[in-house]
């Protein structure tokens, strides 16, 4: 073959190559950095064999290897007042209180004594701190009193009861019914309530209060079995929510629950939208959307809201009287 052939069929072959191709792209290496930080130098565009039309050059893709980049979440202030201003919110609250919820009562001296004197019995215990005004979740569990009361918390002036309502804890004689835990309970941000769908059981029943009622979570707690007579215990999911309105809300003042903390349709409503122990979750709200979507649009968190659940017994025993023959009772 002659030179002249070759030569002739080598152009006719980078002719065809341009025109299907839209030019002839050179070979290159995977892009990389400037050494000194500058972006790497792209190539200069390749002129067609034919014509004066240009190539671009290939696009230059980011290194694969470098870590991603993390923004730092930031995360809101607890909100600090100071006991003046603390006590004035308090008193605006047990107002809106004695007009909107059921039930609600300041008691007599003798009982916020009381429930102030255990609370603060179980903070010492536990190690928790109060280290800003706020509001504490106090709940008596003894079978005669059955009641919660909200209690302002200061951390260097005596704690103020602002009042409550009736409440049902854990009861005995059932079975698979345990009997509430004592203790200091956080409603903590590791955890995420949730709201009641308001379904009904079999008998017409909404169990956890009607339909967009609040839940709270406080997480996994170690209980007494409440139809065993042996002070066996087991884990419960212990929360807070409402009960039936309609036909269990009398039983109210009375143990009943399978163990968690039962309380009235009109106190759930107004803890959830002035977050009276939801510092914590309106925090996280600020950071994760999963609890601003938790929390009303609507609400008004107070200044003095808090986090802690305290679950006393006031009772002569420690602990509710179990039925000796519970174990052998049938399911209700």
């Amino acid at each position: 073959m002659s030179s002249a052939f070759t030569l002739s069929y080598s152009i006719r072959l980078l002719a065809m190559t341009t025109v299907l191709g839209g030019g002839v792209l050179p070979l290159m290496a995977c892009a990389q950095t400037d050494p000194v930080g500058g972006e790497a130098p792209r190539p200069a565009a390749v002129t067609s064999a034919i014509g004066d039309a240009s190539v671009p050059p290939p696009a230059i893709n980011p290194p694969t290897d470098a870590a991603p980049v993390i923004p730092p979440v930031e995360i809101p202030p607890l909100p600090v007042v100071s006991n003046a201003e603390a006590h004035k919110e308090a008193a605006r609250l047990e107002k809106m209180m004695v007009k909107t919820i059921k039930g609600f009562s300041t008691y007599k001296p003798e009982r916020r004594e009381k429930f102030i004197a255990l609370a603060q019995e179980e903070l010492t215990k536990s190690g928790f701190p109060i280290s800003r005004p706020q509001l504490v979740m106090v709940v008596d569990r003894n079978e005669k009193i059955q009641h919660l009361d909200f209690v302002l918390a200061l951390p260097d002036e005596p704690w103020v009861s602002i009042g409550g309502t009736p409440v049902s804890t854990g009861t005995t004689g059932r079975k698979y019914y345990y009997i509430t835990p004592t203790g200091v309970f956080q409603n903590t941000a590791d955890r995420l309530g949730y709201r009641a769908e308001g379904t009904k059981n079999k008998y017409g029943i909404r169990g956890i209060g009607a339909k967009g009622s609040r839940v709270w979570d406080m997480g996994w707690q170690t209980a007494l079995k409440g139809w065993l007579p042996k002070h066996e215990t087991g884990q419960i999911r212990l929360e807070i929510h409402a009960t039936d309105p309609q036909f269990l809300e009398w039983r109210l003042g009375h143990p009943a629950s399978e163990g968690c903390i039962r309380i009235p349709a009109t106190m759930n409503h107004f803890m959830d939208h002035y977050g009276l122990i939801d510092a914590l979750y309106e925090q996280a709200a600020g950071y994760d959307p999963r609890f601003s979507a938790l929390l009303p649009k609507d609400r008004e968190q107070t200044p003095i809201a808090g986090d802690l659940v305290i679950v006393v017994d006031s009772g002569p025993l420690t602990e509710p009287k179990i039925d000796p023959i519970a174990d052998k009772r049938p399911l209700p």
